[in-house]
């Protein structure tokens, strides 16, 4: 209360000044400021502060068609340029890594991550032949086994797959049994081994059948093998703890089933190696044994955090864990409503284009004090280009006019040793140069 003023107090203008004071400048030595917008009308940068940032999970909402993947790609430039902390981007309609679509009458493209910050960011895909077809030549192929997939992540695809809790029940029957190896083993089993294991272990026939049956589905994703013997998902985490950004891109495999089987595999073994760092560090209390900030990017995450799901993946973990082990989330949705409440009231800075429904609206403000009077706020946003950004790395709530994703931002924020690049224009010259030469 003593932070408002009384009646009849003067009224002024803000200016540049002020604005500076509140929210920092980007070029600030002693914070890692980015500019993300501008006031609607002034031409004012709006800073939001990337340390606070990385320390809490954050959401960008919005529904369809308001630009979130494009606010999402200037937040994950921010934290890649101010080094604030390593991000591993689940990419499901391939738009962060290489390049993406500008929406428009015109047929344009913007840059990803990958062109921007060449030697910061690597990709792996999990349908090596759709990145190829894009143009994309360095991405690792990445490959997950039957060995690696554990019934929890059955669990949160049990709708996907139409499981039945029974068959759920049984899984660990034999997973108890055959341990990781029971998948394949179940798959190569005969009717007369499922009747003999069912008499000794008292599991069901039909339901191990049923199982046995749904889960032939599991062929049908390219990347997925019956046993693999080089461990990709160790490969992610070591480009994670050399300090580079990952991308994990899913080309054709974009459907709902690939997308949350693949992200909650390599999520949980990621964020259980952080947990072990995190304890050593906090064991050790040695500074070179702090495990790096972690930034995890996941889109249609209301299908990871609703309210049936939520204790069944590693989001919801890491969502309420917060910044304990050094793991937090960015996500990415147009549905916030589908999201746990308890989930949201964990999420730190929200980053909110339009949304049109009452019970949307409600979500992004749970938690929130004094949360109603923003909403007619959020009502009267443009439906591009402009946000409401609230929580914990802004001062005050604040409307924006994001900042332009074009070639003054690649420019600005960009590596520029991507023109180096095979498919950049430096690289190109030097070799029609020595193509004209007879090299």
């Amino acid at each position: 209360m003593k932070t408002i003023p009384s009646h009849f107090s003067q009224v002024f203008d803000a200016s540049e000044r002020d604005f500076r004071a509140v929210f920092g400048w980007e070029d600030d030595p002693h914070r890692r400021n980015f500019a993300i917008g501008q006031p609607i009308d002034m031409d004012v940068p709006i800073c939001l502060d990337l340390d606070r940032f990385v320390e809490r999970s954050n959401g960008v909402f919005g529904k369809s068609g308001t630009g979130k993947s494009f606010l999402t790609r200037l937040l994950l430039s921010g934290i890649i340029r101010k080094q604030a902390a390593v991000n591993l981007i689940f990419d499901m309609h391939s738009e962060y890594g290489w390049e993406a679509t500008r929406e428009g009458k015109q047929f344009s493209t913007v840059k990803g991550l990958r062109q921007l910050f060449p030697g910061q960011v690597k990709m792996f895909t999990l349908d090596p032949d759709s990145t190829k077809r894009r143009g994309v030549r360095d991405a690792q192929e990445l490959y997950i086994s039957y060995d690696q997939l554990e019934v929890e992540d059955l669990m949160l695809v049990r709708g996907e797959l139409n499981l039945s809790e029974a068959s759920l029940e049984n899984a660990v029957i034999l997973r108890n049994e055959f341990g990781k190896a029971w998948i394949n083993r179940l798959l190569t089993m005969s009717n007369g081994e499922i009747q003999e294991f069912c008499e000794t272990k008292m599991g069901s026939k039909s339901s191990i059948m049923a199982l046995q049956r749904k889960l032939t589905r599991l062929d049908d994703l390219k990347y997925i093998r019956n046993s693999c013997p080089h461990n990709y998902v160790d490969q992610v985490l070591e480009c994670l703890e050399s300090g580079k950004h990952v991308v994990v891109e899913f080309g054709s495999q974009s459907n709902l089933l690939s997308y949350m089987l693949a992200t909650n595999i390599i999520a949980r073994r990621i964020h259980q190696a952080y947990v072990r760092k995190a304890e050593k560090f906090l064991q050790t209390k040695n500074v070179s044994d702090r495990p790096r900030q972690l930034v995890v990017t996941i889109e249609e995450a209301h299908r990871f955090l609703d309210p049936a799901t939520v204790g069944q993946t590693i989001f919801g973990t890491i969502a309420r864990e917060m910044r304990k082990y050094f793991v937090t989330l960015l996500v990415v949705d147009q549905r916030p409503s589908g999201i746990d409440n308890e989930v949201m009231s964990q999420i730190g800075t929200r980053i909110t284009a339009l949304l049109n429904d009452e019970k949307d609206i409600d979500a992004i403000f749970t938690g929130v004090s004094g949360g109603q009077s923003l909403r007619s706020v959020l009502a009267k946003l443009d439906s591009k280009q402009q946000a409401l950004i609230l929580g914990h790395a802004v001062p005050m709530p604040v409307v924006i006019r994001t900042r332009p994703y074009d070639d003054t931002f690649y420019a600005a924020v960009g590596d520029t040793a991507w023109e180096d690049l095979p498919d950049g224009p430096l690289f190109k010259a030097a070799e029609a140069a020595k193509a004209d030469l007879g090299f």
